[in-house]
C-alpha cells in the first residue's frame, strides 16, 4: 500500500477534480502491475495496473489507495467491472470514497462477485493525501490556502504598497510549485492595481513559458469591476484562464467587455456591498474547483479569515523587520478587542528556504 500511495502522489496537481489514486497488483509476493491516475479524463489507476499485470492478475491481490468507482456519470468507464473481469482474488483498499455516487457501493459490488475485500490499510495516510478532494466532496467548496510573503514583524508591504520582493528566490520558486498544484489563485482588485501580477505558475527552467505547466484559474475579487482592461491577468486566457467575482453593482457594459476577452464573470450575491466570500466558494465548488490559494492583499485575507473559510496558511517569512503603524500587515480590517477572538493555528510545520522560513499550519478542523 505504501507503494500505491507513492504512485498516487505523482498525480498531484493534475487529477482535479478527481482524487489521486494509486494501484499495485501483487501475485505470489511480487509486484506484477502498477499505475496511478495521471490526469482528469484519463484512465484510472486500476486500468494501468491491470493492463500491466495482464493474466498475472488472476488470483492476485490488488492494492488501491481509494475505493474503485462504480458509477457511469463521468468521462471514463467504471473500474469495478474491470477488476471483477481481471480475476483478482483479493482487493485491499486504503479508504472508502466519500463521493455519494460511490460511498461503499464499489466495495459491495466486489464482495457480491466473490472477491475478498479489506478496507483501512494506511487509511490515515490515504486521507491526508486526498484531503483537498475529501473537503470538496463533503462541503461542496474548495479547500482554501492563505499564502503570504512577510517580514518577521508580520508586514506584507510598505505604506506605499511596495512588496517586491520581501522573500528570496527559493521561497518564490516554492510558491510557483504550489501554484501548479492548486485549481485557482485569488487576489483582490487592489493587488491588481498595485502589482499587476500574472498569477501564473512559472516553474524552474521554464522562464516565462507557462504552456507546459497546468495553470490555475486566476480569480479576481472585484465588487464593482474596477479592473483595468489591460491588466496582465486578462491576457493569455487560452492557457491561463481568468475569472472575476463581482456583484450586481458592477457595470453591465464592463461585464460584456470582459466576457468578450473570454473572461469568466461571476455575479455573486453581496455581503456588506462586497462579494460574499462564502457564496463565491459555493459557486467555485460547483465549477469543479477543489482548491483555492488566496494571495491577498490584507483586506481579502481578512475577509476569508473573518468568515472562517481558511483551511491552511503558508507564511513565507523573511529575516527582516519593516516596522511602522502604516505598513501593510498580513490581515487587514479592524483588530479584535479581546485575545479570546484570536485565530488558532495548529499542526505547525517549519521549512527553511534559503534565508527565509516557510511556516505552515491548519486553521479549521479537518472534516472527518
Amino acid at each position: 500500500m505504501k507503494q500505491a500511495l507513492t504512485l498516487a502522489a505523482r498525480g498531484r496537481g493534475t487529477t482535479s477534480p478527481n482524487p489521486m489514486v494509486g494501484a499495485v497488483v501483487v501475485a505470489k509476493g511480487k509486484r506484477v502491475g502498477s499505475g496511478y491516475h495521471k490526469q482528469a479524463g484519463g484512465p484510472h489507476a486500476e486500468v494501468f495496473a491491470l493492463e500491466q499485470a495482464k493474466s498475472k492478475s488472476r488470483h492476485a491481490t490488488l492494492y488501491l489507495t481509494l475505493e474503485p468507482c462504480c458509477h457511469t456519470e463521468k468521462r471514463t468507464p467504471p473500474c469495478v467491472p474491470l477488476i471483477i473481469q481481471s480475476g483478482v482474488r483479493r482487493v485491499v483498499v486504503a479508504m472508502r470514497d466519500p463521493n455519494p455516487q460511490v460511498a461503499g457501493r464499489g466495495l459491495q459490488q466486489l464482495k457480491r462477485a466473490g472477491i475478498r475485500v479489506d478496507v483501512g490499510c494506511l487509511k490515515r495516510e490515504a486521507a491526508e493525501l486526498n484531503e483537498v478532494y475529501i473537503h470538496w466532496v463533503k462541503t461542496g467548496q474548495p479547500f482554501v490556502i492563505l499564502k503570504a510573503a512577510m517580514t518577521l514583524d508580520g508586514q506584507i508591504a510598505t505604506a506605499t504598497g511596495e512588496s517586491k520582493w520581501i522573500t528570496g528566490m527559493q521561497a518564490r520558486a516554492h510558491v510557483h510549485q504550489l501554484r501548479s498544484q492548486v485549481d485557482a489563485i485569488a487576489v483582490g482588485v487592489n493587488t491588481v492595481f498595485q502589482d499587476d501580477p500574472q498569477l501564473t505558475a512559472r516553474l524552474s527552467g521554464q522562464k516565462e513559458k507557462t504552456s507546459s505547466t497546468r495553470q490555475p484559474v486566476r480569480l479576481i475579487f472585484d465588487s464593482t469591476l474596477r479592473i483595468p482592461l489591460d491588466a496582465r491577468v486578462l491576457k493569455n486566457i487560452e492557457t491561463s484562464p481568468t475569472a472575476i467575482a463581482t456583484t450586481s453593482q458592477a457595470s453591465h457594459k464592463k461585464m460584456e467587455q470582459l466576457r468578450s476577452k473570454w473572461v469568466e464573470v461571476l455575479v455573486v450575491p453581496q455581503k456588506a456591498k462586497r462579494v460574499s466570500i462564502r457564496r463565491c466558494l459555493q459557486e467555485l465548488g460547483n465549477m469543479g474547483i477543489t482548491s483555492l490559494m488566496v494571495e491577498g492583499g490584507s483586506e481579502l485575507n481578512a475577509s476569508f479569515l473573518r468568515e472562517g473559510l481558511v483551511n491552511r496558511v503558508f507564511l513565507y517569512m523573511a529575516p527582516t523587520l519593516l516596522g511602522g503603524q502604516n505598513s501593510k500587515g498580513l490581515v487587514g480590517g479592524l483588530s479584535p478587542k479581546h485575545l479570546v477572538q484570536k485565530i488558532a493555528v495548529s499542526n505547525i510545520r517549519m521549512q527553511p528556504l534559503g534565508d527565509d522560513v516557510l511556516i505552515s499550519g491548519d486553521l479549521n478542523s479537518k472534516i472527518q
